[in-house]
């Protein structure tokens, strides 16, 4: 399993802008990629049904419907992203409890600074966090 996340700088900014966007409540979304590719392209930003600045989780009727589009496309989940508002971009118990897909990338990005931003991604396998390195590129 690959310990680096490669992602293109157009993501990487449309996270950190979402993640501003939604401030002071966590944002919360998920990067497509084709199935057996470990590369994410196609950004899906979700609604954060917790509405909270201290959690996130996705509605279960959008969760349904965005797995159904993954089918469909022959896409899977490479990155699951949200923010931390204040604190460090780095997993809460809650995260490693409710990561329940090994192969993504785990993405978190910290806007609890209103000039700057952490953007960290990490694995979570089994209760075990492993924070990965992240590559941004600038194009394909």
């Amino acid at each position: 399993m690959a310990t680096v996340l490669s992602i293109r700088r157009d993501l990487v900014d449309a996270i950190v802008e979402h993640a501003r966007r939604d401030h002071p409540d966590e944002a919360c979304g998920v990067i497509a990629g084709p199935e057996g590719s470990d590369r994410p392209e196609r950004l899906i930003p979700m609604l954060n049904a917790a509405r909270s600045p201290t959690f996130y989780e996705f509605d279960s009727m959008d969760l349904l419907r965005l797995y159904r589009e993954l089918d469909d496309n022959d896409e899977v989940p490479v990155v699951i992203y949200h923010s931390h508002t204040a604190t460090e971009a780095y997993p809460s118990r809650t995260d490693i409890a409710y990561a329940n897909e090994p192969g993504a990338h785990y993405v978190l990005v910290s806007t609890r600074e209103p000039d700057t931003y952490e953007f960290r991604s990490f694995r979570i396998v089994d209760g075990v966090v492993t924070e990965e390195e992240v590559q941004v590129t600038d194009g394909e």
